[in-house]
């Protein structure tokens, strides 16, 4: 074979390794033991014509994305980027990048003339909006065009029909697509959202025209709720759109909440390439999506598909777009949105139809026509898609964190797994954009596979320096329901009523991660012996105590040859066996016949160790059994009265302060607004009192656990 035919081979399909080197593959992988990502469904034409360069109006893992698959198309690519992502993994990842501004979006990623004047600059021929920002603007894709400078998307007039959603559902409905029940006009007030909700009927969803990825969004169950929900989401929406219209429309509850990918051309033609499962929610957010759903049989798959390309045609789009649809228990779906651009979770889709859409929306930007017919997209395996998230998961469900990240190991050794990021160990994760990690996606050839592939990969996935969800994501993956399909919009909030609290360990399981503690106290002692009295008698054997989840475990530890240990609890004996290393992020042990994959997080001079296992962070302090006779004698710590006072639950700005020195205040009663990540959270008094000092003013960024306001 020559060279130049090995190249064009090599050129077809690829497996993604961001933060490594990408390997290029041109057929399933046997070794790996299982099919890896490709997109051999429609692969790249090294001879099709193609832009010589295209600017990349976005940031962080999209950024990212849309330059993996352009240089696999020979094109040069130009990153922006704001003044605190000038190190970022988009821009050394771009051929060139240019500074567009301070870091608030409004000045960077969201300022027209900048990114324009970076076009001009560069002479590219091609924007990508990636999503978020500038992706559904039709204004930036008017001015684009008036430059004679391609947009990687949709024309202004399916942006402006789809962008409103007002006007998006009587365009919907001339198309044969069924609608939700709502009110067609703007929401003129608090009081006309009353009104309007009594009409319709509670529940009802209250959601920003210009809205999407969950911001601007509430749903009320009587007028209280509509009162306060339209009050907040306008604010929200002005802060994330600058455009607060919002509409009120009949909330179908206990629905699913699946999507359907469409891709079109500029010469009418378009197809679907299946959906995705996208249920599982919290405010509104996705957090686990997969494709296909386990809920739609190929008729309700063909009848939605065929609504979603009936509206593509209907408006002309020619790129790749994503119709959403709310799906109740009996299979009846209707309308939600339609998102004129690129999904996050698109690459659930690329995996199961061997699709590159950013490949699509660039051959679409430059005018061929889709190669692709609705009887060439397969339905190959399955994908689930975890999105990682900088937040806390036990603070309801996840308020955001911040950080460097001063350990960062992406999973991506492991069969079927592929990770979208935008970082890199050393990265930031700051309060001005949204807090998203990574996108982990796995892929298998049956469902059952992909899960056990996706907890595997969460329980390897070495994140340090902020807070993160993996906790969540994993416990999700296990639910029985999860498992079944049996899923909704509100899974979250029923399989976790009280809210996430981490894993249920039972009795053995904490005994193991007791003993796996114990082990790594002893081995920290055999070392600290021989390094700083290399005359003392090293021990090989221990009687310890160790404390987890309140409960105490006396042991004996036993030090044996090969770095294994014996650990004695209750007279039960159990072998460890493994390597116990401090400098290995990721420890894979055996505790006597069951297998454990366990993190070390830190360890403190106190004898605690904090331990990852299944994806929650266990405290575990280990102590000699003389030590812990002596401490029972040392006095409790008070604790702090929480109803008496309120604390940030998250690094944000105040947003509005809603009370005042002296002012008597009832419990539940809202006293402040936070915003963070463009998210409006109102905090509300613990107690009934009177305030007796305000340490925050509308405008400040308050850090986690800030203290704001105290009762007497």
């Amino acid at each position: 074979m020559s060279m130049i035919s090995k190249n064009k081979i090599l050129n077809v399909l690829f497996l993604y390794n961001y933060g490594q080197k990408v390997a290029f593959r041109r057929c399933f992988s046997v070794s790996a033991g299982s099919r890896q990502f490709d997109y051999s469904t429609d692969p790249i034409d090294p001879s099709e014509p193609t832009f010589d360069k295209i600017l990349i109006a976005n940031r962080g893992e999209i950024a990212c994305r849309v330059i993996k698959t352009a240089k696999r198309m020979g094109i040069k690519t130009v990153a922006v980027h704001s003044i605190v992502d000038s190190s970022a993994l988009h821009v050394k990842l771009a051929d060139e990048s240019i500074c567009i501004g301070p870091a608030p979006a409004r000045e960077s990623y969201l300022n027209m003339e900048k990114i324009l004047e970076a076009v001009r600059t560069t002479g590219s021929q091609a924007v990508h909006p990636g999503y978020g920002f500038l992706s559904e603007n039709a204004e930036f894709v008017k001015i684009l065009e008036n430059e004679n400078v391609a947009f990687i998307g949709p024309n202004a007039h399916a942006i402006t029909g789809m962008g409103d959603k007002i006007h998006s559902k009587v365009i919907a409905k001339k198309a044969g697509v069924n609608i939700i029940p709502g009110f067609d006009g703007v929401v003129e007030g608090e009081d006309h959202c009353i009104e309007i909700s009594r009409q319709i009927g509670y529940p009802v969803m209250i959601k920003a025209s210009a809205g999407g990825g969950g911001k601007g969004m509430r749903i009320a169950w009587n007028d209280k709720e509509a009162r306060e929900g339209f009050r907040l989401s306008k604010q929200e929406a002005a802060s994330s759109f600058g455009d607060d219209r919002m509409l009120v429309e009949k909330f179908v509850d206990n629905p699913r909440h699946i999507e359907i990918q469409v891709l079109g051309d500029k010469y009418g033609n378009a197809v679907y390439l299946n959906e995705r499962e996208c249920s599982i929610q919290r405010r509104n957010q996705k957090v686990i999506e997969e494709a296909p759903s386990t809920f739609l049989d190929p008729e309700t798959r063909k009848a939605m598909g065929e609504q979603a390309v009936s509206l593509a045609k209907n408006i002309g789009y020619g790129s790749a777009g994503t119709v959403e649809f709310l799906v109740d228990p009996q299979k009846n779906f209707y309308f939600l949105e339609m998102n004129t651009r690129l999904q996050v979770e698109h690459p659930i889709t690329e995996a199961i139809t061997g699709v590159d859409l950013v490949h699509q929306m660039i051959r679409v930007a430059k005018g061929h026509k889709l190669k692709l017919r609705q009887e060439d997209i397969p339905i190959r395996g399955w994908a689930i898609e975890s999105r990682v998230y900088a937040e806390d998961p036990f603070k309801n469900f996840g308020l955001p964190s911040i950080g460097r990240l001063h350990r960062y190991i992406e999973p991506i050794h492991l069969p079927g797994v592929r990770c979208d990021s935008g970082i890199e160990e050393g990265s930031e994760i700051s309060i001005y954009y949204d807090p998203m990690i990574c996108k982990l996606v796995t892929y298998a050839d049956t469902r059952e596979e992909a899960i056990k592939r996706s907890l595997n990969a969460l329980d390897h996935y070495v994140i340090r320096g902020v807070t993160h969800n993996i906790p969540l994501l994993r416990s999700i993956l296990t639910q029985p329901r999860f498992i079944s399909g049996d899923i909704n919009t509100k899974f979250l909030p029923t399989v976790y009523p009280d809210g996430f609290h981490g894993v249920d360990l039972s009795a053995g399981e904490r005994n193991n991660l007791a003993a796996i503690a114990a082990c790594m106290w002893a081995k920290d002692d055999v070392r600290s012996r021989g390094t700083t009295d290399s005359i003392s008698i090293i021990p090989t054997k221990w009687q310890l105590v160790a404390t987890i989840l309140d409960q105490e475990v006396h042991m004996e530890v036993r030090k044996q040859s090969c770095g294994n240990f014996e650990v004695i609890v209750d007279g039960a004996h159990m072998n460890i066996q493994g390597n116990i290393s401090f400098g290995e992020p990721v420890l894979e042990l055996k505790v006597g016949e069951s297998s454990y994959v366990v993190q070390l997080i830190s360890k403190n001079p106190t004898g605690t160790l904090r331990l990852r296992f299944e994806g929650t962070p266990f405290n575990v302090k280990v102590v000699t059994s003389k030590a812990h006779d002596l401490l029972k004698l040392m006095p409790e710590k008070p604790k702090l009265d929480t109803s008496k006072v309120v604390l940030s639950p998250m690094p944000g700005m105040v947003k509005s302060v809603n009370c005042t020195v002296g002012e008597t205040v009832v419990e539940g009663q809202e006293l402040l607004v936070i915003e963070a990540m463009k998210m409006q959270n109102k905090l509300v008094a613990g107690s009934a009192g009177k305030v007796k000092a305000v340490h925050c003013k509308p405008g400040q960024a308050v850090d986690d656990e800030a203290l704001l306001v105290e009762l007497e």
